[in-house]
């Protein structure tokens, strides 16, 4: 790049405070002191502070708490901007300073002052700051706010209740429930709308009050469109959890925001009635024809939504879009691209096979100016597509092999890659057409995980083609140019053409002896092995032996071996292996053909009823006992619905966590068990109940309010006898362990769960559950993703000397406050569960009253060593102040496990 354009790139990059230090601002600090005070100097060091804290800049305690009492000597002005600044700079410092409680009384007085804008802002910086017991004191004056007149000072009062209500504050937040009904009656739509969300929030885990709150206020006088929006909101999830709602009602009440003058009430309606369980396409029909009507729309952001749902409702109902075909190819020319790919891939789900030729050539003409995301959503389409309309798919495989040679991020590469694969798998007359299409690219692969897929792929399907020996060329310049995991996978693929093709095992004995000399064990190691296993076949078979047997027996083995039809359970092949290093004497050679090819998987007609019964079997066997790491791999190897996940191995498991009370009807208790892209939970759960059967049980989990991760699989218990015998039920989320940015992905959130089942009652007479039963359900306790779960505990015998080794380039400091802890051991226990990490130099016994150090070691997920110093200090009244010191290899793990307890 030139000169000229470096210049350009960094005059759009330019900061205003890049490079600014945080020793020289803290020294400005004096002009809060002059007389008389400068606001605009004030405003501008103010502003520096804030992008200092914004941008992750550490203070120590010390820092933080000088600043927060320089600035409060600014209270004195009447400067309204710098009024502004005051309060957001005292919000963001309070968490990292001591003695807050000093501010509160000239906060408490803005909040009564006759400044409106002094009230909301000071109420929303006094909730952020005020604990549970000081909370009390200022709670008249809050439920004041609420109902006051001034839109900002009630919105404030409500909005600071929502956040209250998220922390320890919750019984004090319910008694607001009279002022916050008052505040809804508000003509203001940004009262109504705070006032709705609060009164909903407070009621969230009554069922029963949601329901009648949302059936009140869809007959009431709602006037604000934010709302009416929420409403739709409630309305909908009620319609979904509640079966027996009265759901003519509600649809009523969506029927009826369509024809709402705001275009957003509007499509919140339209996707509600969209998204709703088992619509038909009667009821679909008023809310296609609205979406229809937005797509005309002036507006892009209205065209964008409405294209998007038409989009998604194209997947169960295409017939319904259907009518909005001729709308939808005038937006194949929109400006906006995001517009016109949406278009052209709804289209694509409910065209004609004559269609098909004239979109693929206006997909092509603007591939190239839409974003990775979008171009994920038009192979997804495709490949639909292609499997719908078979006689297309040279044309469409052809397409998608040349968008793979065009740039791109991995998810879009694998996204195209793993569209080919599905139709290939799909559709066996284009297997050579497609296997042709992966060789071209891993020629010029830059993804080793793709690469290996393809060569897995081609080992696997390549020696049943026509001509098989085309694909060898492919997979061993992969030997000669990639990488040491790449190599090693085109090793085991060409050792599947060995095994399976007995003439062309001459010419891959050859190529596999010159893999003996590669640089890396693994490819080493399995050349070396699969050698001597196609030696050993070719042998067996050449050798003229009376006992056929044999023959065939050491045939089946190599070709186990190589992993062609590998039967062996990894757990028992496992177990083998230790059993043989702890007895075997040196003379006796391992011999896989004795280990055990029977495992505690359920019979192949149990597996086709997808039933987790061998699970439940095993689990069952276990519970009581103290199930382990290794009973639990079991227990999950066994369930067949997550075969196809490539779970990978068991990073860690959690002790069960009750869901429910122990002496109720039916008790749940949870494991958490973490994989590297995965999450699994094992729903342990027993009917106390001796007059009743449960039938197609399974967990209903929410993972709305926690973003990154989806539902993969629900795995059902069949049935859940009386009496108090216990079952499992599991299901397996998704999380990607790497952002696109390349940061280590840790997601943490709660997710609300419910017991689904079908009752049926026990004829007393008989003893036999009754033919027909009725659906019902069980309200869990929320399930918490914390950042425990990506840690285990290790064993570190020197802290310092690891300490040291891990450094501090990566070294993160923050400082807490837990005020509900009344000793040091408390604390000491409540960190080192909440962290799971392992405390080290018996750092877990306090031996001081005032004052402890603890040490913890764990392992991120990922095998990333983290070490953790936490230093405690007992305070009068206010609990134990905590600083919290994390170290490891990886930035984002440190952040995350000293953020953890924030």
């Amino acid at each position: 790049m030139d000169k000229k354009g470096e210049k350009k790139d960094d005059d759009e990059g330019f900061v205003p405070f890049q490079g600014l230090e945080k020793g020289i601002v803290l020294q400005e600090k004096r002009i809060f002191n002059e007389t008389p005070l400068n606001p605009r100097k004030c405003s501008q060091l103010l502003t520096k502070l804030l992008y200092l804290v914004v941008q992750g800049d550490k203070f120590t305690k010390n820092e933080a708490t000088e600043v927060f009492f320089a600035v409060t000597k600014l209270f004195q002005s009447k400067d309204i901007p710098l009024r502004r600044m005051v309060y957001l700079v005292l919000k963001e410092l309070t968490p990292m300073s001591d003695d807050v409680i000093i501010v509160m009384s000239s906060l408490t007085k803005d909040m009564n002052s006759k400044t409106d804008l002094y009230r909301a802002n000071a109420i929303r910086v006094l909730t952020g700051i005020t604990d549970t017991t000081l909370l009390g004191q200022i709670e008249r004056y809050l439920k004041q706010a609420i109902v006051d007149k001034e839109a900002s000072v009630s919105s404030a009062a409500i909005v600071s209740g929502s956040h209250l209500l998220r922390t320890t504050s919750t019984d004090i937040v319910k008694r607001w429930v009279s002022e916050v009904q008052e505040a809804l009656q508000s003509k203001h739509p940004m009262v109504q709308y705070h006032a709705l969300g609060l009164l909903q929030q407070i009621k969230q885990h009554d069922r029963l009050a949601v329901s009648k709150l949302v059936q009140t206020m869809t007959k009431g006088t709602i006037r604000s469109p934010y709302a009416h929006c929420l409403l739709i909101r409630f309305c909908s999830s009620v319609m979904d959890e509640d079966s027996n709602s009265n759901e003519r009602g509600y649809y009523s009440y969506l029927e009826t925001c369509l024809r709402h003058k705001s275009d957003m009430v509007i499509y919140e309606a339209a996707r509600a009635i969209c998204n709703l369980k088992n619509v038909t396409a009667r009821e679909l029909t008023p809310a296609i024809t609205m979406l229809q009507l937005s797509l005309s729309n002036t507006k892009p952001a209205i065209r964008f939504a409405a294209v998007r749902t038409l989009n998604k409702v194209a997947q169960t109902h295409p017939l319904s879009v259907t009518t909005c075909n001729l709308d939808m190819e005038n937006l194949i020319t929109d400006s906006n691209r995001s517009i016109a790919t949406l278009a052209i891939t709804t289209l694509l789900k409910t065209g004609s096979e004559s269609s098909v030729d004239r979109l693929m050539k206006q997909i092509s003409n603007f591939m190239g100016e839409i974003s990775d995301e979008f171009k994920i959503v038009v192979v997804d389409a495709i490949k639909t597509l292609c499997i719908k309309f078979p006689q297309k798919h040279r044309s469409l495989l052809n397409f998608l092999s040349n968008i793979l040679r065009d740039e791109g991020g991995f998810e879009y590469k694998k996204a195209i890659v793993d569209a080919i694969l599905i139709v290939i798998k799909e559709l066996p007359d284009s297997k050579e057409t497609g296997l042709t299409h992966l060789c071209e690219f891993i020629e010029d692969c830059e993804f080793p995980y793709l690469s290996s897929k393809i060569l897995h792929l081609l080992g696997k399907e390549g020696p049943t083609t026509t001509v098989p020996s085309r694909y060898i060329r492919y997979i061993y310049n992969r030997i000669s140019l990639e990488n040491a995991s790449v190599r090693a996978s085109a090793v085991s693929a060409l050792a599947k053409f060995g095994m399976k093709l007995e003439y062309l095992r001459p010419s891959i004995l050859i190529l596999l002896k010159r893999c003996l000399y590669d640089n890396d064990d693994e490819v080493r190691d399995r050349a070396t092995l699969y050698l001597n296993l196609l030696l050993s076949s070719s042998n067996a078979a050449s050798t003229n032996q009376t006992d056929s047997n044999t023959t065939t027996s050491s045939l089946s083995l190599s070709q186990k071996l190589i992993g062609l039809e590998f039967v062996i359970p990894i757990v028992n092949l496992e177990k083998a292996l230790i059993d043989y290093r702890k007895n075997s004497n040196a003379a006796n050679k391992f011999d896989i053909s004795k280990v055990s090819t029977t495992s505690a998987a359920p019979p192949p007609k149990e597996k086709e009823k997808g039933v987790a019964s061998s699970a439940n079997a095993l689990s069952i066997e276990t519970r009581g006992k103290g199930e382990t790491q290794d009973m639990y791999v079991a227990i999950i190897a066994s369930i067949p619905q997550f075969a196809s996940f490539n779970l990978g191995s068991l990073f860690k498991s959690s002790k069960p966590l009750d869901l429910t009370e122990s002496e109720t009807e039916y008790v749940v208790n949870v494991v958490k068990h973490s994989f590297p892209n995965h999450v699994v939970f094992q729903f342990n759960c027993t009917n106390t109940l001796n007059d009743q059967v449960l039938e197609k049980v399974q967990v209903k989990m929410d993972v709305s309010s926690v973003k990154g991760v989806k539902i993969e699989s629900v795995v059902p218990l069949e049935s859940l006898s009386f009496g108090g015998t216990a079952g499992s039920t599991f299901i397996c989320i998704k999380r990607n362990a790497i952002n696109s940015d390349g940061s280590v992905n840790i997601i943490t959130g709660s997710l609300q769960n419910t017991l689904k089942f079908i009752s049926k009652e026990i004829d007393p007479s008989t003893g036999e559950p009754d033919a027909s039963g009725y659906e019902d359900d069980y309200q869990l306790e929320d399930v918490e993703l914390t950042i425990s779960d990506y840690v285990r505990k290790t064993f570190v015998p020197n802290f310092q000397e690891k300490w040291e080794e891990i450094g501090d380039e990566f070294e993160v400091v923050q400082t807490y406050a837990l005020s509900t802890m009344k000793t040091l051991a408390d604390a000491v226990k409540e960190i080192t569960d909440f962290l799971g990490m392992q405390a080290c130099e018996r750092s877990e016994t306090v031996e001081k009253k005032n004052k402890h150090t603890l040490l913890l070691s764990g392992e991120f997920l990922g095998g990333i060593p983290v070490l953790v110093r936490v230093r405690m200090k007992l305070a009068d009244g206010q609990g134990v102040q905590v600083e919290l010191t994390a170290r490891s290899k990886n930035d984002d793990v440190s952040t995350a496990i000293a953020s953890a307890m924030q």
